[in-house]
C-alpha cells in the first residue's frame, strides 16, 4: 500500500456520536477536512458543521431505529462509526442512588449497545468501530463508581463486538482519554490544587486537549490498522504506565 493512502479517508460515511461539543466536535471537524461524508447523532446541535445530523435519544432504542432508518435511505452503508456520547453524573450518595447508576449506565454503555448494533448492520468488510472508554475502565476514582462500572462495561463490550463481528471484516477498538480538557473536566481543570495534581499524575505533566484523539481515532479508522482490533489506546500522557 502506498504510504500516501495509509490514513486516507475521503468518501468513507463516517457516523460520529455525541458530537456536538468536546472530542466529538474536535473530531467532527477534523473529519470533514478529510473530505469525509460525516454523520452526525446527538440529543442537540448548537453548531453548523457541513455534515448530516440526526437529533435522538441514544438511550432510547426507537428514536435511534428511526434515525437509523433515515440513514440507511440516504447513505445505504457505513463506513465507520465513533461512539463519543457520554456523561459523568455526581451524587450525593453514589453507592444508594438508584437513578444515578441507571442514567450513567444507560448513558454510557446501553446507548453504545444500541447504536453499534444498529450501524453494523450497514457496514461492510472493513468497518471501523471506535468507542471512547477512560481510566475510570483501569483504575478507581472516588464518588463515581457507576462511571467507572460503565467505562468498564463498554471497554469489555468492544471486544465481544470484535470478536463476533470479525467474521463480518468489522474492527472493534477502545481509545481511553485521561483527563481531558472538556466540559465534563473544567470544574477540575479550574482549580489550581485538583489541576496540579492530575497533571503531576502523568508522565507528561500537563493535561490533553480534544485534538490530542483525533490522531488516534484517524489511524483505527483508517487502513493504517487494518490488522487491529479488540485493543485498547491509552490517551492518558502516560497516567497509567506511571509509578514512582
Amino acid at each position: 500500500m502506498k504510504v500516501n493512502n495509509l490514513f486516507k479517508l475521503h468518501k468513507r460515511k463516517i457516523i460520529v456520536t455525541g458530537s456536538n461539543s468536546g472530542i466529538g466536535l474536535e473530531l467532527s471537524r477534523t473529519l470533514l477536512k478529510l473530505k469525509v461524508t460525516l454523520i452526525r447523532i446527538d440529543l442537540r446541535f448548537s453548531n453548523k458543521l457541513k455534515s448530516t445530523d440526526y437529533v435522538a435519544d441514544l438511550k432510547e432504542k426507537s428514536q435511534v431505529v428511526e434515525v437509523f432508518k433515515k440513514i440507511k435511505k440516504k447513505f445505504g452503508n457505513i463506513n465507520g462509526l465513533v461512539n463519543c456520547a457520554g456523561i459523568s453524573l455526581a451524587s450525593d450518595n453514589p453507592y444508594f442512588d438508584i437513578d444515578y447508576y441507571e442514567n450513567t449506565l444507560d448513558s454510557n454503555l446501553k446507548s453504545v449497545f444500541i447504536v453499534t448494533a444498529e450501524t453494523c448492520k450497514m457496514m461492510k468488510n472493513n468497518g471501523s468501530v471506535i468507542n471512547l472508554t477512560s481510566l475510570g475502565a483501569e483504575q478507581c476514582f472516588p464518588n463515581n463508581p457507576a462511571y467507572q462500572v460503565s467505562k468498564a462495561g463498554l471497554k469489555q463490550l468492544t471486544k465481544a463486538f470484535a470478536r463476533d463481528y470479525s467474521k463480518f471484516g468489522i474492527r472493534f477498538n477502545n481509545i481511553c482519554p485521561g483527563y481531558i480538557k472538556s466540559k465534563m473536566t473544567i470544574k477540575s481543570y479550574l482549580n489550581p490544587a485538583a489541576n496540579r495534581v492530575r497533571s503531576n499524575r502523568t508522565l507528561l505533566g500537563f493535561w490533553g486537549k480534544p485534538s490530542d484523539l483525533v490522531g488516534p481515532a484517524i489511524f483505527l479508522l483508517s487502513d493504517a490498522s487494518k490488522y487491529i482490533t479488540g485493543s485498547d489506546i491509552y490517551v492518558d500522557g502516560g497516567w497509567l504506565a506511571k509509578g514512582i
